[in-house]
Formats: structure tokens, sequence, C-alpha cells
């Protein structure tokens, strides 16, 4: 995935499939009626999953100054998704009085809307990478922090310490984190809930989906069939 950015902040949502992002050391993804905030000039890369149809929607940078100055990933009101519809029909024109007030509603939208937990944190120490690293390679490796830790040449508690610092997670945390963007990432290519679940390492499928019902409120299959 190559990076690159726009002068003009970016708005980008998802209507099917699922969208990940990377941005500096973080990793988005972007469910079905889902959208992330990208400010002006900030470096990202991306790349769908599943059958994806998504949009777009560009603010001029004088626009951005009172918007958020860091990425964030929302859920979308229908009046928001409304109105980028509307807005996708528009030409290159300038806007009229009409346009206009669309394009502030998408705004104030954005303004409004709480930032979701679809991010996933990265470290910069070179102990916590190569763990970090090798999990998300295999994110069904149960194995304890201790012997992670261990494996990494470092202490527990000094793993523990950086993790935290690092990350604004604990060790378990950012596992549990990494575990629910990667399957909905897997949902969303149509993998089964007992596959995702044996593979993210979930004794059964009942502890993935608590776990999973826990992160996003619901069930994986309601998470997924929520009207676009």
């Amino acid at each position: 995935m190559s990076t690159h950015s726009h002068p003009r902040g970016q708005l980008m949502g998802a209507f099917n499939g699922l969208v990940s992002i990377g941005i500096g050391s973080h990793q988005w993804v972007v469910p079905a009626v889902h959208a992330i905030w990208i400010p002006p000039h900030v470096g990202h890369s991306v790349c769908s999953f599943g059958p994806f149809a998504g949009w777009s929607v560009f603010i001029s940078e004088a626009r951005c100054r009172e918007l958020p100055a860091n990425p964030r990933a929302i859920r979308t009101t229908s009046l928001l998704r409304e109105a980028v519809h509307r807005a996708g029909t528009w030409t290159s024109a300038p806007l009229d009085a009409a346009k206009a007030r669309i394009a502030e509603v998408i705004v104030d939208e954005l303004i409004a809307a709480r930032a979701e937990p679809l991010h996933l944190p990265r470290p910069t120490d070179a102990a916590l990478v190569k763990v970090t690293d090798a999990l998300t390679r295999n994110l069904g490796d149960n194995r304890l922090q201790e012997e992670w830790a261990a494996w990494a040449g470092v202490s527990a508690r000094t793993m523990s310490r950086r993790f935290v610092a690092q990350t604004g997670l604990t060790f378990g945390r950012w596992r549990q984190q990494a575990r629910m963007l990667a399957a909905l990432e897997r949902l969303a290519d149509g993998v089964s809930v007992t596959r995702i679940s044996l593979e993210l390492g979930y004794e059964n499928v009942s502890a993935f989906i608590d776990v999973f019902r826990k992160t996003f409120g619901e069930t994986p299959g309601r998470y997924m069939a929520m009207p676009s």
C-alpha cells in the first residue's frame, strides 16, 4: 500500500465492505456505515476488504481549522450519509447557496460525531515491535505476556511499562484490539464467525462473540448487518 496525502481534509466512508487505513504508526479499519477523518497533509495508505463500496468528501484546508486536528473514526448518521450521497452528484463547479448548506451539514455532522475505537497504535521500541509484528502475523498465539517478554529479550515489567507508555494500552488490551480489528477485516471478507474465533485464538465461538459485543456493542452478525 503506497502512502499519499492531500492538501485538503478527507472524510472517507464505507457503504459496504471495509477499508483499512494506515496512518503513521496507527492502523485504522472502517467498516460499513463508518467513516474516517484524515486532516490535510496527513500521509495515509488504503486497502479495501470484501465487496467494497465507499465514498470520499474533500474539505478545503481553510475550512478544516475547526475540525479535529488528528485522524478520527466515526459512525455515520443517516443525515450524514444522505448529505454525502447528494454531494456525490455535484460537478467541480463552485457551490451555490443550496449546495453550500448541504456541505455545512457534512461538516457539522463530523464535528458532532463521537470517535469510535477503530484504530490500533503501534509501539516504536524494538523489542515491542518484534512482539507486535509476530502477533500481527499470528493473532491466535496465546502466549502470556511473560513468555513474549522472555522471547523478545526484555523483562515482563519493562515490556508492560513500555507498552502503556507507547500505545496507551496494556499488552492484553493491545492484543484484544488487534484481534477485534482483524475480526472486522475477516467478517468483511465473508469468513465465518466460527473460523474467525479459532484463527484469533479464542477457546470457543461464545468467548469471541462476547468480546466482540463488549468492544463494538453488537454481535458480529448484527454489526455487519447494520443498514448502509
